[in-house]
């Protein structure tokens, strides 16, 4: 069912003008949650030497990041239709400062940075699929493929911020204080976003409040939940999503040290081509947002806009990743690393619109959220399989080789999955409720006959 928002003049400007300062803070909210994930990663040869680790040793923390990341996106993922997005993320985002800010300490060590990680990833698991889903609380079907562009954009922006800044802050204050500087930076977002956050007219379930502009009736939702998940849009686009943040995960804990140590940048240097996937990320997010929202109004299928459009984008990745160490010269190494780590997230919010588009409003929440629990398991195990793959190589090269071989292999089998099975039309007209049924003495169960 759609939920139409009110357009009456005196109310849609005002409307229009508050879903871009939201959806501007909930980008800003990813940017921070991005920047989290990437300081480990940024900071990695200092802590490695600080803290005399293995591979397998910095794999471990990488992955406690993800220890309950999954759980807690399904679990908060729920109460997204329940608890308004004001007081939720900004609860979020103080809890990302709290797991920050104690690695100031210099007593913090091995154990400390997994504790603290896994806190920090029971934070961010519901943050981005919560930050999609109060987006979409603004904008109406058919219009949520570029709303979710800017949220993922926001990733990439994290890093491209964090990079210099971390890198900067790290070799003038040490590794711990870049911890610090993004815990402070979360709780002046929690500030900001109750001040001026919150979520939208096409907000389901939920009443109006006082302080947000929902004007739509209480939904109760009347499609189970398993319909939802049992249908090839959804598990297309988990899957895929599973390979592509399998991706990420490895790229923000091990890219800068292949960098640094396999292909001889400085960290200067290092600090500046880790920025280069997530610019590239921005460009294709965006990109590819657009083209699916225009190729829709046009009136191509969704499975064409959402689906094939999507995995070409994984499916590049996949190729450039199995390049990445059969080149030589860093002339080429560069742009296939940037393709490599960056093309498959474009397709995240075709996947994600694809998702809302087959959801009832009442199961959008936690449909999104379940997917991306679940693949977010990838994330889990990425860090600490790498590791324990370089650690068991002959040398690192062949480690990083055969690392990167495996993820390109599920980029390539995600990318092929999810362009047979989104078909977000087909799923959409599935999940409609049944119409009531007739009977000889009523028209329908609601009204009685023409004859009575």
């Amino acid at each position: 069912m759609t939920v139409e928002a009110d357009t009456r003049p005196d109310t849609a400007d005002d409307t229009r003008r508050r879903s871009r300062v939201v959806l501007i803070l909930l980008a800003l909210f990813i940017v921070i949650n991005a920047a989290d994930k990437a300081v480990l990663g940024l900071t990695a040869g200092p802590i490695k030497d600080d803290l005399d680790l293995t591979a397998t040793e910095f794999g471990t923390i990488a992955s406690s990041f993800y220890l309950l990341f999954s759980l807690s996106a399904v679990s908060v993922g729920f109460l997204g239709d329940r608890i308004r997005p004001r007081p939720l993320l900004a609860v979020l985002a103080l809890v990302w400062a709290a797991a920050q800010l104690p690695i100031l300490l210099p007593a913090t060590g091995f154990a400390a940075l997994v504790a603290t990680r896994v806190v920090l990833g029971a934070g961010e698991g519901p943050g981005y699929p919560l930050a999609n889903y109060t987006a979409f609380t603004w904008f109406p079907e058919k219009r949520r493929a570029l709303p979710s562009a800017v949220v993922v954009a926001g990733a990439a922006g994290g890093t491209v911020l964090a990079a210099p800044l971390v890198v900067l802050v790290s070799s003038t204050l040490g590794w711990r204080a870049a911890f610090a500087l993004l815990g402070a930076v979360g709780v002046v977002w929690a500030l900001v976003w109750l001040r001026f956050g919150g979520g939208g007219p096409y907000t389901a379930r939920l009443g109006p409040a006082q302080d947000e502009p929902s004007r739509v009736p209480r939904e109760q939702p009347s499609v189970p939940l398993w319909r939802v998940v049992t249908t090839g849009t959804w598990l297309g686009a988990t899957f895929s999503a599973f390979a592509v943040m399998w991706t990420l995960a490895l790229g923000f804990a091990w890219l800068p040290l292949f960098l640094a140590e396999q292909a001889g940048f400085s960290d200067t240097e290092v600090s500046g081509i880790v920025g280069l996937p997530a610019l590239a990320m921005a460009v294709l997010v965006l990109t590819a947002g657009t083209v699916a929202h225009r190729l829709l109004r046009r009136g191509v299928t969704a499975r064409v806009a959402q689906g094939l459009v999507g995995a070409s984008l994984p499916l590049l990745a996949g190729v450039c990743l199995l390049l990445t160490t059969r080149v030589g010269p860093a002339a080429l190494l560069l742009p296939l690393l940037v393709l490599a780590f960056s093309a498959g997230n474009g397709q995240t919010p075709l996947t994600n619109a694809a998702i809302a588009d087959i959801c009832p409003p009442g199961r959008r929440s936690a449909a999104l959220g379940l997917s991306y629990a679940l693949a977010a398991l990838s994330s889990l195990l990425a860090p600490y399989v790498t590791g324990r793959i370089i650690d068991a190589a002959p040398t690192e090269a062949v480690g990083y080789g055969r690392a990167f071989d495996l993820t390109a292999g599920l980029l390539i089998t995600g990318a092929v999955l999810s362009a047979f099975l989104i078909r977000p039309d087909r799923d959409a007209l599935a999940l409609l409720p049944e119409p009531p049924v007739a009977s000889p003495a009523f028209g329908t169960d609601a009204e009685p006959s023409a004859k009575e």
